[in-house]
């Protein structure tokens, strides 16, 4: 068996054909998964991938699940080891569509603190740059 794509392979066949193509609907639902099953599928056999975690919530965020983004957002950016410097810009972006400034500013502070601490001087400008844009 050649296997040509996630639902097709091919197949010895008796006659004058050598192989035939055949569809297989087994082999069609991990190609149909979404993509936030593909990712909590990815998270259970690496449930501390920040990366992966951090993915999720940019998912949630795009299927508007707005409270589940900020949450494992907020999760990244303060219970990580290190903590996830991408993740406080992206909770205030949440927060300030949300018209929740001064949550937001406090992510904001945080963040381009810690991003100073790690040496992530674009990630500290554009957190600083959202900062002076909603008003210290």
């Amino acid at each position: 068996m050649i296997v040509i794509s996630e639902s097709f392979e091919t197949q010895p066949c008796a006659g004058f054909c050598r192989f035939r193509t055949v569809h297989n609907p087994a082999r069609v639902t991990a190609f149909t998964m979404t993509r936030l099953q593909k990712i909590l599928a990815m998270l259970e056999t690496e449930p501390n991938d920040t990366f992966l975690r951090y993915t999720l919530a940019m998912e949630y965020r795009k299927s508007g699940e707005t409270e589940k983004s900020i949450a494992l957002l907020k999760e990244l950016a303060y219970n990580a080891t290190p903590r996830y410097v991408p993740a406080f810009f992206m909770a205030a972006q949440q927060l300030v569509e949300l018209d929740q400034l001064e949550e937001a500013r406090g992510f904001l502070r945080d963040g381009i603190e810690e991003a100073r601490t790690q040496n992530d001087h674009h990630a500290a400008a554009e957190m600083s740059e959202l900062l002076a844009e909603i008003g210290k």
